[in-house]
Parts: C-alpha cells; structure tokens; sequence
C-alpha cells in the first residue's frame, strides 16, 4: 500500500479571499488564500520550462521507475452479432471485436526519460528542424528541449481536424503511432508543409509502402531510429536552443463542440506555472510512493498537465488505454487498472460515470442476498456508524479490488460530474475529488483539496489564478446576489494570451479582455467557504415559454447519473415549456428492470416501446426531483435510441462532451414530434 500524506487541517484557512473590491456589473478579483499575496509561477526555484522539469525529475528522482508501458503479445478476435437500425429497420450484422493481450508493465527510469529527450532532440535537429517550425505530436516528446514548438491533436479528430492542424501551423512534421499511420497516409496529400512523419510501434510493410505511395518526398523513421540519428550527436547544439518561459511549448487543438478545432497558444511559463500551482496545492498529497495511470489522450490538457506533475514529483507513471482499462477489455491478461494497480486516477465525468454504473451492473448481478449486503454497506459508510463503518470496508474491499486494491485519490475534471455519482464513488471505491478547467487554463482554474472533501463544489481558486464573476442580468446572475453569481473571469501565468492564427478571437472582448482577463461562458457561485461552484453555462441557457431559463448542461450532470442513462442531450426550444431528452439507455440495467419481459428483445425494440419511454423518463424525473429541480426543469418527454455515440460518428467529441447541435439535427424529426412545430 502506498504512502498516504498527511493532512493538513487549517491549510487552507478561510479558502479564499477577496484582493480587491467589484464593481459596477461585477464581482471583487478572489485568490486562494495562501498566496493571496502573489500568484504561483513555478514549482521552484530554476524550474522555469517543460524541459527544466525534465532535468529536475532526472537529477531528484535518477534511477527509480517513470514512465511504464506494456507490450502487444498478442491480438485476439471474436465475432458478435451487433443489431443496427438502417432505412428504419433492424438489420443483424456480423462484427470482429479486437481484445488484446499485453505484456506486465516495463519501465524508463528518470534518467533513462532525460536521455531519451536529449537523443529525440539531437535527432530532430540532424534533421534540421528550426525553432520557428511546428512539430506536430499525439504524445509527449522532446521538442521541449529544443524549443521547437508542437501542436497536438486528438486521435480522434478525423481526416478533416486532422489536415486542419496540420496545415494552419504549416506542421514540418508529424509524430504520431502505428493504428494512425493509415489515417495520416490519406491526409498527407493535402497537407504539404509536412516533410517528416516519426512513429512508435511496429506498422507492416503494406502501411509503411501507403505513406510513400501517398507522398514520395516525405522521410519517415521511427521512434529508435531518431533515437539512433541522435545518440552520437553533440549536446552542445541542444543547449543553444533552450527554451524560455515564454517561448512557445505548444498549439494544442481542442476538439471543440463547433466549427473547425481551435489552436490554443500554449508557452513553457504556462505550464510550468501550473505545476508549481498544484505542487502549492496538493503537494503534500502527492508522494514518489504513489503511482499514476495515465491513460486519457496527451492531446487533453488534463493528462498532459498531470504527466508533468508527476514526472516532477518523481511518481511513476504507467501508461494505458481507454480500450484496455479493464480485464473485460482483454484477453489472457489483467486490464490496465489491475495489472498496475494505481493509487491515483483522473478522469472524466464519462469515465466515473462508466465505472460506477459498472460497479452497479455486478452488484445487480450477483443476487439479492450479495445486493443487500452491499446496500447495507453502502449506509453504513456513508452514515459512519462505528464499527459496520469498518465492516461495510471490509464488504466494499472487493469492489476497490477491481481498480488494484490500492486506489486512494480520483479527480474528475472537464466537465461537471453529478452529486450522486461523486458520493457513490467517494462511499464505495475512493476519495473522489472535483477540478475545473479548460485547455485555455491548461487545465487549471479551480480544485478541491481533500481536507475541504464536500460534494457540489469544484473547489478553490488554484494558487496561478484569480478569479471574478461578472454579472449576467437576463439570467439574473449577479455578484451582489446572496451568494454571489455571474460568469466566471479567469487570469493568471497559466491562463493563455490566445489562440493560433484567430485575430477575431483574440480581439474580442466577450473571450479575452483587454487587462488580461479570460471569459470562460460558465456561471459560477461563490459558496461561504470560498469554494466556487458551476452553476450552470452561458451558450446553454435556454429561455422557455415562461420566460424563465433552463441550464441543459446542468441538467444533464444530474440526469445522468440515473441507473437506466448510458448518454444524454437535453434540448429544449424557446417556445417549450420544458426540456425534452434523447437517450441512450444503459441496456444491463434497464434489462435488470424489465426483468424477464425483455429478454427476448433487442435494444433497438425497447427502445421504440412507449413503455420503456414512459419508465425511462419516470426514473429521470424522479432524479431531478430529488436533486430540486422545478417543475419547468422535468422532462416533458424522452426519445430513446440504441445507437452510441462516439467521436467518430461526430456525436461526441474526443473528451466524451456531447455535441448538441449535431445531436439535435441527428433526431430533428423525433424533436420536432414532441414539440409539434
């Protein structure tokens, strides 16, 4: 078991305070309290860039385990039928399902990952690689020892976000991994800056001949071979072209919910402000004896900013997938979780909302008796009752076993994760911790540290920001509401300047104010104990009939967390009266409900019976009710569909976000029914 920091009680002292008083349409500037005074900029001393904190963790930590991988053995396939709806009818298909079998975990030690680095570096610049080029990368790499600066992009972006971030920094170059290699050949055609295509893995001759029959003028090597091209180079070079804190790190292109993606402008003093504000915040949290799963794409500031945390805190970091997490997800192996056995997670809302309604699906499956004592257990921790609390632990260690046994810390960050989903976490599994962020931010903006453990809130300012709430008076969000409200404001070292290439952006006053100031669009409340809360989100307001508005995002964090919702969009019209819901059901525990009436039956059919609608809505309803909401909050009525959505089909994007206005044009008709119009 892990080393687990001490507390610090008192800490945090009054949470956060107020350094200079609001004004007309606005709240005061409010700091986190323990550096009220003078916002974080760095870790420490002389760790000013992303490659200083390379040399810090090489030089501090040397030989001990960083960064962990395991290896493909051996790739097994199963055929299953899958039930689609085509031209309104049910078709049965035959599909192939990939599992994979992988290898233990091996490790780079801190030495090994500055060495590797330098040599990538000395590599890059044999290949003649100037400063003023732009990289383009889906994982870390040592272009931050040479001040080249990267640009990041989802592996899900597709062919089109794909050549857009390419193109729009004239990218000389592309690192990217052997499944990817099929999709940059049919994009290199269109994207004529690129000169050099680096990969890891270990790609077929037929994929290799696709890439120069695509462009004949491209170079590609692989990761060792660049490796290779730099071992016997001299450092000096290297250390000419040093970055500084200003120079840029990276132009990290946001799979974003509208229009073509977005290049964030993102420098080494950014990033390294950021680490040195969670160093200040959570620190004493954070041990050389934890371990890290990373497993969220590099391209999400969330797991780039956390990778660099623990590579400065000296942590080991094992690297996983979203498709190999779990032992269902694999064959002849344990899944990621188990076979690393972390004891630190982050994770989206999607993610906790996956594992808890996993958790909940083999509770229901393995009997009443196993039910009601895992219930009972459930009550009894979450009351603290003296001894059955100790007992319920006991009962609950089988569930904390699926994820290693050794899990002690979780953060939920990108988007608001439901009370109900936090507590049952927090109750059955792990000390489940809320942050808030963007890519704008990277990633930083406000977190709850564990000895302010609550549910509803996001936390406190992190030590590199302050932040203020402007006034939204049609909504009737205002800073001199008890508590107060309005659009959260964001500025600090880690808050970014703009974004690549868009003067309209940058320009505009309703995104970045000419003192410095980041309008985020999301509305927030000032609690007591100077913790800050989401309350809800300015371009998805929504006035009813009434005149009133609705939060969608809002109601969606709360909707979701109900057993029988795999997925939802909430959508309302301005001439509504209430919102309406397309939902993807979560099959295992609806059937649980159902019980035996629909086991003859596909998804697809439950989903078309008015029945199962009606039950669906019911439970939703119930849900909100109990969270407050009012009755122009409850759904009017629900569209249910089997079909996923995923990054591919456009419907979410590669941070599991939904798209509403892509969902709402997907089920037009069904909309236009419930509201007749």
């Amino acid at each position: 078991m892990a080393r687990i920091p001490t507390n610090k009680p008192g800490y945090y002292g009054v949470g956060s305070v107020e350094i200079s008083p609001g004004s007309e349409g606005e709240g005061g500037v409010r700091r986190i309290a323990i550096t009220k005074d003078k916002l974080v900029t760095q870790p420490s001393e002389g760790v000013d860039t992303v490659f200083d904190i390379v040399e810090y963790a090489a030089r501090t930590h040397g030989s001990r385990n960083a960064l962990g991988w395991r290896d493909v053995v051996r790739i097994h396939e199963e055929e299953k039928d899958v039930t689609k709806i085509v031209d309104g009818k049910e078709v049965v298909e035959k599909k192939k399902w990939k599992y994979f079998e992988l290898s233990g975990y091996q490790f780079h030690s801190f030495i090994d990952v500055k060495n590797i680095v330098s040599e990538i570096g000395r590599g890059l610049l044999e290949l003649g690689i100037n400063a003023e080029e732009v990289f383009n990368v889906y994982a870390q790499t040592s272009c931050a020892s040479v001040s080249i600066t990267i640009a990041t992009a989802y592996d899900t972006l597709g062919e089109e976000g794909l050549t857009h971030s390419l193109n729009e920094p004239n990218c000389v170059g592309i690192f990217t991994n052997t499944e990817l290699l099929p999709v940059l050949a049919r994009v290199l055609p269109k994207t004529p800056s690129v000169k050099y295509v680096i990969y890891d893995g270990e790609p077929s001759t037929k994929v290799l001949d696709s890439l120069s029959a695509a462009r004949s003028d491209v170079k590609v090597y692989s990761i060792n071979q660049l490796r290779d091209l730099g071992k016997d180079k001299p450092t000096e070079p290297l250390e000419a072209r040093r970055p500084k804190p200003e120079s840029v790190m990276c132009i990290m292109y946001t799979s974003g919910s509208t229009g073509a993606p977005k290049g964030v402008i993102i420098t080494h003093g950014n990033l390294v402000a950021s680490v040195g504000a969670v160093k200040t915040l959570l620190g004493h949290h954070l041990s050389p004896d934890d371990s890290f799963l990373a497993y969220l794409p590099l391209a999400h500031v969330l797991e780039y900013i956390v990778e660099l945390i623990v590579l400065y805190v000296g942590m080991p970091a094992g690297y996983g997938r979203v498709k190999t997490l779990t032992d269902a997800s694999v064959r002849g192996c344990k899944g990621d979780i188990a076979e690393f056995r972390p004891t630190i997670l982050v994770g989206v809302p999607a993610v906790w909302e996956t594992i808890r309604k996993g958790i909940i699906q083999k509770v229901n499956a393995s009997g009443a008796i196993r039910k009601a004592i895992f219930n009972g257990a459930m009550i009894a921790k979450k009351r603290n009752i003296p001894i059955l609390a100790t007992v319920a632990d006991y009962i609950l260690g089988s569930v904390r076993a699926a994820t290693g046994g050794r899990l002690r810390l979780a953060l939920s960050g990108g988007a608001a994760l439901s009370r109900a989903t936090q507590e049952f976490l927090d109750t059955a599994l792990v000390t489940m911790l809320q942050g808030y962020g963007m890519t704008e931010t990277c990633g930083m903006c406000a977190i709850l540290p564990p000895e302010l453990m609550q549910y509803g809130t996001v936390g406190l300012p992190v030590p590199s920001t302050e932040l203020k709430l402007l006034d939204v008076p049609d909504a009737g969000y205002l800073s001199t509401n008890n508590p107060p409200q309005g659009e959260v404001c964001i500025r600090g070292p880690s808050v970014v300047q703009g974004y690549y290439k868009r003067p309209d952006l940058n320009n505009d006053e309703t995104v970045f104010t000419k003192d410095g100031w980041m309008r985020t669009g999301d509305i927030g409340q000032w609690n007591p104990d100077g913790t800050l809360t989401l309350i809800d989100r300015l371009k998805n307001l929504i006035k009813l009939q009434s005149g009133e508005y609705i939060a969608l995002e809002r109601l969606e964090s709360v909707y979701k967390s109900c057993n029988l919702v795999s997925n939802l969009c909430v959508y309302a019209t301005q001439d509504a009266k209430q919102p309406m819901a397309i939902i993807i059901p979560h099959e295992a525990h609806l059937r649980h409900q159902l019980g035996d009436s629909s086991s003859s039956k596909s998804l697809a059919d439950l989903c078309s019976e008015a029945s199962v609608r009606d039950l669906v809505m019911t439970e939703c309803n119930s849900i909100g009710k109990k969270n407050g909401f009012k009755p122009m909050e409850l759904l009017e009525a629900v569209v249910l569909t089997a079909e996923e959505w995923t990054p591919e089909n456009g419907l979410v994007t590669a941070a599991q976000k939904i798209q509403r206005s892509k969902i709402a044009k997907t089920f037009e008709g069904e909309i236009k029914a419930v509201y007749k119009h």
